[in-house]
């Protein structure tokens, strides 16, 4: 069975034997000897070299609020601005992700996805996001904080 370029560079580059928790609580990791603390973890993990990456020009609609997901993105560089209506909700900047909420939940995007500037994307497809999160719990965990950062700020209305 052939591994997609994500998977693979993932699984092969990023976390088999170069994998390592440190201290006693495992809120610490290790790739390849530099030491990332699981609040402090980005998503430029997946944005390897050797990772297919999609471009959308600035002022480029990644995606729209109410399209059916199929996959989440990761920003390999350029700015992404999240919009539902005509409400600015988010500007985002490289190495965070986007549009996995539809992928958890299973329901149409709830808001539209363009680009502020040139952007180089990588695609999650749903099947890659399922093993990342089976796979590699420090994943996970960044997808959750994440959205618990979102949520917060919604609930504060800093938007």
């Amino acid at each position: 069975m052939l591994i997609s370029g994500l998977l693979y560079f993932v699984f092969a580059h990023l976390f088999q034997p170069s994998l390592q928790t440190t201290g006693t609580t495992g809120s610490a990791f290790r790739i390849r000897g530099k030491e990332f603390r699981v609040a402090d973890a980005s998503f430029s993990l997946l944005t390897g070299n050797s990772i297919e990456t999609r471009l959308v020009r600035a002022g480029g609609i990644i995606f729209r609020e109410g399209e059916q997901a199929n996959e989440l993105f990761v920003i390999k560089s350029g700015y992404v601005r999240i919009q539902v209506g005509n409400k600015t909700m988010a500007d985002l900047a490289p190495d965070t992700i986007f549009g996995e909420m539809a992928l958890i939940d299973n329901e149409p995007r709830s808001a539209t996805a363009t680009a502020l500037t040139d952007v180089e994307l990588v695609p999650v497809s749903e099947k890659q996001f399922l093993f990342l999160v089976s796979q590699t719990p420090h994943f996970a965990l960044k997808v959750m904080r994440t959205l618990a950062q979102r949520l917060r700020t919604m609930n504060r209305g800093v938007y």
